[in-house]
């Protein structure tokens, strides 16, 4: 492990003004890292809650700041909000007598095929794999072209394991649409997990409406009871669906280590 004891950790989320559990996430791996000690000082920001991305780098004062985006793909916020409102200018940026360093997001980390693995078999345990037809969803072009990218390379990743019956991609707003998850699969068992970072309105509100799940759409992360996670019977099927895979808690060695490959 490279020595962080005169380095900064920044984590970058999104927020949000209308969901309180939207930068839970990340609020959860800044606890959990800083409670490590690996950094001399750990903080988070947002883009619409506070601390905003404009104030952040005043808010450390270690000599080396790494920057971490708490997001799933590269796109509009990774490759140009985030710069913007830090004033970076690259992977490595000279400011105020300090380095900055720009890493890659989480999404981007090779470790992410194993959480998504460890996911799906955690939401349906002792179901058969080889029965079972694993749905990784995404947004699509809707909001970030690059997002239905990311989706289609862990699927890509999972399907050469030749673990599942079936590995798909699955979208909110273009083909395949999740919405129509029984008739792109033909198995018994399926499972659903949202590639998404935070348990916000997309993955319990709009998701399970789209699969067709009853309830509790309309109740946020923080006041659901967890039947969410239990089986469903739905169109013949059984369908698992899991919470969004950025509230799994191991984004935070994900995190050190982008910091990590970042200061090569």
């Amino acid at each position: 492990m490279r020595d962080f004891s005169r380095s900064a950790l920044v984590v970058a989320g999104h927020g949000s003004t209308v969901n309180p559990d939207s930068g839970a996430p990340t609020l959860a791996l800044v606890r959990d890292i800083r409670a490590r000690g690996i950094f001399a000082e750990v903080v988070c920001c947002f883009w619409k809650e506070e601390p905003g991305y404009r104030e952040v780098l005043r808010m450390v004062d270690s000599p080396e700041v790494f920057v971490v985006p708490n997001f799933i793909s590269e796109g509009y916020f990774t490759q140009a909000v985030v710069p913007r409102e830090m004033g970076l200018d690259g992977p490595v940026t000279q400011t105020g007598g300090r380095t900055v360093r720009y890493c890659e997001p989480v999404g981007n980390h090779p470790a992410m095929t194993d959480l998504l693995l460890a996911r799906a078999a955690d939401v349906a345990k002792g179901v058969p794999a080889r029965e079972t037809a694993l749905f990784i969803v995404g947004h699509g072009t809707g909001l970030n072209e690059n997002s239905a990218v990311a989706a289609k390379e862990q699927v890509r990743r999972i399907a050469e394991m030749g673990k599942y019956g079936e590995v798909f991609a699955g979208y909110m707003e273009e083909p395949p649409l999740i919405a129509e998850w029984d008739k792109i699969s033909a198995m018994p068992n399926v499972v659903v997990v949202p590639f998404f970072i935070s348990d916000g309105l997309h993955s319990y509100q709009d998701i399970p409406v789209l699969l067709g799940i009853p309830g509790e759409g309309d109740l946020p992360a923080s006041r659901r009871s967890g039947s969410r996670q239990a089986v469903h019977e739905l169109r013949g099927r059984r369908l698992f669906y899991s919470t969004a895979i950025g509230t799994d808690p191991g984004f935070a060695d994900v995190v050190i280590d982008q910091a990590r490959l970042a200061a090569g």
